[in-house]
């Protein structure tokens, strides 16, 4: 009971404030208070909307950046991989210039060549394609070889192992390839090892 008239007593005090007020301000006066809190309540809305908008496009920016670093580093994810099965394909490349050696030697010692030749030529024709599946894998990753031989040396893109010394070419320019170098979306991954002419 004590709660209620203690209710009844704030609600009572609340109306007289009220009417309090009604009494001492004019409609006019009123109506300018109104139109200040309208006023100020648009600048905030404003402020607020403003203000998102910045943090929107700021978020987007972020995001559109942030996708773009991911599609870099999916990009070059590879390269680990790449890298290891670089040197499987040297050793193709030896291969194929040992068998195209010992076929030579061998097709000249021997006096029917064509007895063996099949078998060594299905064997070669699969050592080849093995070579041309991991070249098709290589540039499927976005993996490709650097023109070296004939072309004057890039120290961006080419290692010198030798300089040597030779009137039939110009200076500078790439006489021989010891090993192949490779770029992966134009970016060098593994130099190529060359000799230069001087």
């Amino acid at each position: 009971m004590e709660q209620e008239k203690n209710q009844k007593t704030e609600v009572e005090e609340l109306k007289k404030k009220g009417d309090e007020s009604k009494d001492s301000s004019s409609p006019v006066d009123i109506s300018r208070d109104i139109s200040r809190e309208l006023e100020e309540c648009q600048k905030l809305k404003d402020e607020y909307l403003t203000g998102w908008q910045r943090e929107r496009a700021d978020f987007l920016n972020y995001k559109k950046g942030e996708l773009e670093r991911v599609g870099e580093i999916l990009k070059y994810a590879d390269v680990g991989l790449v890298l290891k099965v670089l040197p499987i394909l040297d050793n193709f490349e030896i291969a194929e210039k040992k068998l195209a050696e010992n076929l030579k030697v061998d097709e000249l010692r021997s006096s029917s060549p064509f007895a063996d030749a099949r078998v060594n030529d299905e064997n070669i024709k699969g050592l080849l394609q093995i070579k041309n599946q991991i070249l098709d894998f290589l540039k499927n990753q976005g993996v490709e070889e650097i023109k070296s031989l004939g072309e004057k040396f890039n120290p961006n893109f080419q290692e010198i192992v030798e300089i040597v010394e030779t009137k039939d070419k110009e200076s500078g320019v790439v006489i021989e390839e010891i090993q192949k170098g490779y770029k992966i979306h134009g970016r060098l991954l593994r130099p190529a090892k060359v000799k230069v002419a001087k």
